[in-house]
């Protein structure tokens, strides 16, 4: 198979960040600040894991050549579409981490039940669990960003947006 088999590059919708220059800034200095106190592996599994409940194809493209790059295992990032059934692949903390995204990122019934953020907080210090939360959030922001303005996949190299 050649990349002439394949279907066509989508083009972006806009350049948003070219528009919002503000915007784009704040989220930046709001990504950094969330990140702090968290092991960067966590965070990209965290970041994989709400990118592909949004469907987003540019975070998803980012997020796992950045982990990769971090030293994170590709059966890891794998499976984390299906980290219910794979649970043996995670730490517990992870699965609270993992858990807590899908609920923070799916709000179906309006709300994070508290057995989720309960189990989280067992394996995260309040500092740390505040963080998380807040990185998962961040996540959830860009994601939206890119799906919205249909961002292209598969040119990021590993590190390419850290600031």
């Amino acid at each position: 198979m050649t990349t002439n088999d394949f279907n066509p590059e989508h083009t972006p919708r806009m350049e948003w960040a070219k528009h919002a220059p503000e915007v784009y800034k704040a989220m930046v200095r709001l990504d950094a600040a969330a990140r702090k106190g968290l092991d960067p592996v966590l965070l990209e599994l965290v970041k994989i894991r709400a990118s592909q409940l949004n469907h987003c194809a540019f975070c998803l493209d980012m997020h796992t050549k950045d982990a990769i790059a971090a030293g994170e295992s590709v059966d890891r990032i794998i499976q984390l579409v299906a980290w219910e059934e794979s649970q043996h692949f995670y730490t517990a903390k992870e699965i609270a981490a993992l858990e807590l995204t899908d609920a923070v990122t799916v709000l179906t019934d309006g709300f994070v039940p508290d057995e989720v953020y309960e189990k989280a907080a067992k394996h995260f210090e309040e500092a740390e669990l505040a963080q998380l939360v807040a990185a998962i959030a961040v996540i959830n922001t860009w994601n939206r960003f890119g799906v919205t303005h249909r961002l292209v996949p598969g040119h990021y190299t590993p590190g390419q947006f850290k600031h």
